[in-house]
């Protein structure tokens, strides 16, 4: 009886990651831990499966229903903002097992997670996650007032094999994304005025050199002129998914 459960369990688990397949844009990234595919839910959201772990990150219930979606192993939320962490979609992820990471801000909207500050790093599930630091520079919501203040948001470095993917949260070409090293995959926002210009993007992936680098929660913004910025840099396959608007 208990292989007939766990191998219904396989069947349903199987059924419904080819339906997210059919409803989501995804690309599979090789890893030594096996393949990573990555769903494109759109904006700022995504979602990896690796090795039978399910990573969400940002879960937002305008752009799916969760209530369809695979429970969450590991949820990444990157900052409070209501684009990024809803109460909602968290609701219809998190089981008694789901593993939480998210920002002190969020914790006050959130029990029961694991903060991490930027700079930080652990282990989750087996998962190495690194918390970087994600704010504006330049674009402020009102005087010396950014729509990102420093230290409220995280980015992330997540290991799977021999893979590291980084998903940079609302933020700005900052010092520290400049420095990073390794990084085999990254999602850097392109949403004007909050986030970065396609300049921007293209002075940060110039400087730490992502083997594939995807635009995300761009808004209305071209997307052409970062790939035109960085066509003379091979190194970088610049990869445009029209849903993360």
């Amino acid at each position: 009886m208990a292989g007939l459960f766990i191998l219904v369990n396989l069947l349903v688990a199987f059924s419904s990651f080819a339906a997210l397949a059919q409803e989501f844009e995804k690309d599979v990234i090789k890893t030594s831990a096996g393949d990573l595919e990555v769903f494109f839910i759109g904006h700022g959201t995504l979602m990896f499966v690796v090795d039978g772990k399910v990573i969400h990150v940002d879960p937002w219930s305008r752009l799916a229903d969760y209530s369809k979606m695979p429970k969450a192993d590991i949820i990444l939320l990157t900052h409070e903002h209501r684009d990024h962490l809803d109460p909602k979609a968290l609701q219809s992820i998190r089981s008694e097992d789901s593993a939480v990471v998210l920002t002190e801000t969020c914790s006050a909207q959130v029990q029961g997670g694991t903060v991490m500050k930027n700079g930080d790093v652990r282990t989750i599930k087996g998962v190495k996650i690194e918390a970087t630091p994600a704010y504006n520079l330049v674009h402020m919501r009102s005087e010396d007032f950014p729509f990102h203040p420093r230290g409220n948001g995280n980015g992330y470095v997540i290991t799977f094999g021999d893979k590291r993917v980084y998903v940079a949260g609302d933020t700005e070409n900052t010092p520290e994304m400049k420095e990073l090293k390794g990084i085999n995959v990254a999602f850097l926002p392109m949403n004007l005025p909050y986030t970065m210009t396609p300049e921007m993007v293209a002075d940060a992936a110039r400087a730490f050199k992502p083997k594939i680098l995807y635009p995300y929660h761009f808004g209305d913004t071209d997307t052409s002129k970062v790939v035109e910025l960085l066509k003379d840099v091979p190194v970088i396959e610049v990869r445009i998914k029209a849903s993360m608007r």
